[in-house]
């Protein structure tokens, strides 16, 4: 029994202290904002990493998010022959809810995951030490631009992956129900509004912004040497996601 109020308070004094350390994290990130004094050349190198180079990836992610928002309905749809309504379902839950959510894991896995590791590499060999030694600020150099580049870069995948899973999604409907291009995307203008395509993009920003201060806060505490920076680079996944579905569920529940 008392071990296992042990184990308890363990745990919650070590999500206390995370929370606390994220959030502490995200408020000497803003006070770099005002006025903005971040290194600019590095947030146009993060912007295209973080940015361009997960165009393929996310691609691939939304053209499967589309075709199976399709799959999912088919039996449905051919059930009640309510063809006219694909385009409706297959926009609606892409762009309010999974497209966002699965390019957001997929975006957490490899930039969230890469910037841990970076850091928590730089804090291991003593370079984050070098440069306050050197009186240069760790936020306004790295943590400020990375950050912003998450932000914007997951907003304009999100809108990129958009296009690709409607794209894909019509082009599965016209081969799997002879639902043709016109009705499809008829539907969808008719019964959606920019609304619904704004709201995606929001939690795009949001999800930005919670997976660059998580991965900041696991990168900055990581200990241990080598074996330190792989636990920093797990944890940091791990609190992503479940930092990801708690974030929807907010703006699910104040955003209908």
């Amino acid at each position: 029994m008392w071990s296992l109020l042990y184990a308890l308070g363990q745990t919650g004094l070590a999500v206390a202290a995370d929370a606390g350390g994220m959030a502490m994290v995200l408020g000497r990130t803003l006070q770099r904002l005002g006025p903005p004094r971040g290194d600019s050349r590095e947030l146009v190198r993060a912007l295209k990493r973080y940015g361009e180079e997960s165009l393929p990836i996310v691609a691939l992610t939304a053209a499967f998010t589309g075709m199976i928002m399709v799959v999912q309905g088919a039996t449905y749809v051919q059930q009640y022959g309510v063809y006219n309504l694909v385009g409706r379902y297959t926009g609606f839950t892409t762009f309010r809810e999974v497209g966002p959510m699965l390019i957001g894991l997929m975006f957490s896995g490899r930039v969230g995951a890469h910037h841990t590791s970076e850091l928590a590499t730089m804090r291991m060999t003593e370079e984050l030490d070098a440069l306050r030694v050197l009186a240069i600020d760790v936020y306004e150099t790295l943590i400020l631009p990375r950050i912003l580049a998450m932000v914007v870069g997951m907003a304009a995948l999100v809108v990129f992956g958009d296009l690709i899973a409607i794209g894909a999604g019509a082009v599965c409907a016209r081969l799997m129900l002879q639902v043709e291009y016109a009705q499809f995307f008829q539907a969808l203008l008719e019964h959606l509004g920019p609304m619904d395509f704004l709201i995606g993009v929001q939690k795009g920003l949001a999800y930005g912004l919670v997976i660059g201060v998580v991965s900041t806060h696991y990168g900055l505490n990581a200990k241990g040497g080598s074996a330190g920076v792989g636990r920093a680079v797990n944890a940091q996944v791990v609190a992503s996601a479940v930092a990801l579905f708690w974030v929807d569920y907010l703006m699910t529940s104040v955003v209908r």
